[in-house]
């Protein structure tokens, strides 16, 4: 059977019936004829007439070898028709020995009407009336590829090609040679291809055609096997291995490819670029890391040192303000002796001043005697001056000497005074 490698490209698979011998089914069947594919084949009657031609010399002779009488003539006769008979039920035996490929059925006839099917094996048709009118390939699934021309877009724009490939298997023999047969088949089902690429093609848009390559194609299976069904055909496989667009779109998608490529390159290098300014902050932070660690250490060092330095300054300094509070320690303890030693003093000497109280108030009363002596001798002495109450004139010259006589007599009694304070 051809294979889609056999079929050139771009051009649609030819399915065909072909008329042969016996000997060569096997090879059409596997193989096709010149490139197209051959799911079906009309074998030649091996039989012939030879036989025939046998069988009537042989009635020929025995009707002679009859007529003649009995003699040497019709022994004669008698003894060449029997090979010509035996010769020629030979030939019919054999011819009536047919063998159906594995994988095939044959279709059997009877005065022409199709009548039924032989199964693969050794079959015998004695009757000549009966005979193999087709081997149709059952079994195996048949490639086939239709590649469709300018299929237009959802845009109308007609692309370059869409190859569609799908695999067939003739399920129902009978049907198909009965139906359609294989080359009404071959238009049938290349019409129907072109039908479904096409409405798969009005529905994508240009730039998206590249997507029907590996797309799913089960709705189109489907309806395929809808339309054949009836022809005793099943589809088994589909798909859209290549799809071509046209020149325009395809220096485009290139333009695209190309600027997709760069742009994959730059990301690249942008990706490179980051990597390495990534690696060099990575080392610089590590780098970092490693100096604040040492510092870390030399602050930690420091820190002990100086808490070592502070615990021995205060522990310098405990021991000052030990020494110091001892000192006001001692120093109090002596201040409080001699303030309890003055206190006690002065409690005894209270007790010897309550004791000389009596004294101390009669020298005290003898100091105030003292004073009030003294006030008593410096106290100013009065100046009586006489006047008469009815004499007018006497008294307004008294009071003209007493203003004048006052001023003198009293400065006189304050130096004097002073005088005495002075001399004690």
């Amino acid at each position: 059977m051809t294979t889609a490698a056999n079929q050139t490209p771009h051009d649609f698979s030819k399915i065909k019936e072909i008329v042969t011998a016996w000997n060569n089914i096997r090879q059409m069947l596997r193989s096709g004829d010149g490139g197209a594919l051959v799911p079906v084949v009309i074998p030649k009657d091996r039989r012939g007439f030879g036989w025939w031609v046998a069988v009537a010399f042989a009635l020929y002779l025995i009707g002679v070898g009859v007529i003649s009488g009995v003699g040497p003539v019709a022994v004669l006769t008698f003894c060449l028709a029997v090979p010509l008979i035996g010769f020629a039920v030979t030939r019919w035996v054999l011819g009536s020995i047919i063998e159906i490929e594995q994988g095939t059925t044959g279709i059997r006839s009877t005065f022409g009407k199709i009548t039924g099917t032989l199964d693969p094996g050794r079959h015998f048709l004695l009757m000549p009336w009966d005979k193999v009118e087709y081997i149709v390939d059952t079994s195996t699934e048949i490639p086939y590829t239709a590649p469709v021309f300018a299929s237009p877009t959802r845009e109308n724009v007609p692309l370059k090609s869409i190859e569609f490939f799908l695999k067939f298997r003739i399920v129902d023999p009978v049907a198909f040679v009965r139906n359609i047969g294989a080359s009404n088949f071959d238009l049938v089902l290349s019409s129907a291809v072109q039908d479904a690429i096409r409405q798969r093609s009005r529905l994508v848009y240009t730039e998206r055609a590249y997507d029907l390559r590996g797309s799913d194609v089960g709705d189109m299976q489907e309806m395929l096997n809808r339309l054949l069904q009836r022809y005793g055909v099943r589809i088994t496989g589909a798909n859209i291995p290549d799809v071509q667009l046209p020149e325009q779109y395809q220096e485009h998608l290139a333009t695209r490819e190309r600027i997709s490529k760069e742009l994959a390159a730059y990301e690249r290098e942008w990706e490179l670029v980051r990597k390495q300014r990534t690696d060099t902050l990575l080392m610089e932070t590590e780098r970092s890391r490693k100096e604040r660690d040492a510092k870390l250490v030399d602050v930690r060092t420091a820190i002990n040192k100086a808490r070592e330095d502070v615990a021995q300054m205060l522990q310098e300094n405990e021991t000052d303000a030990q020494r110091v509070r001892w000192e006001i320690e001692t120093r109090g303890r002596a201040e409080l002796k001699a303030a309890e030693n003055e206190a006690r003093a002065l409690q005894h000497l209270g007790k010897a001043y309550q004791d000389n109280r009596a004294v101390l108030r009669y020298e005290l009363a003898l100091r105030e005697l003292e004073v009030a002596a003294m006030l008593a001798a410096h106290a100013p002495r009065p100046l009586l001056v006489r006047t008469d109450a009815n004499d007018s004139n006497t008294s307004a010259l008294s009071t003209l000497l007493l203003a004048q006589v006052l001023p003198q007599i009293a400065q006189q009694e304050q130096a004097r005074l002073i005088a005495d304070s002075g001399k004690k």
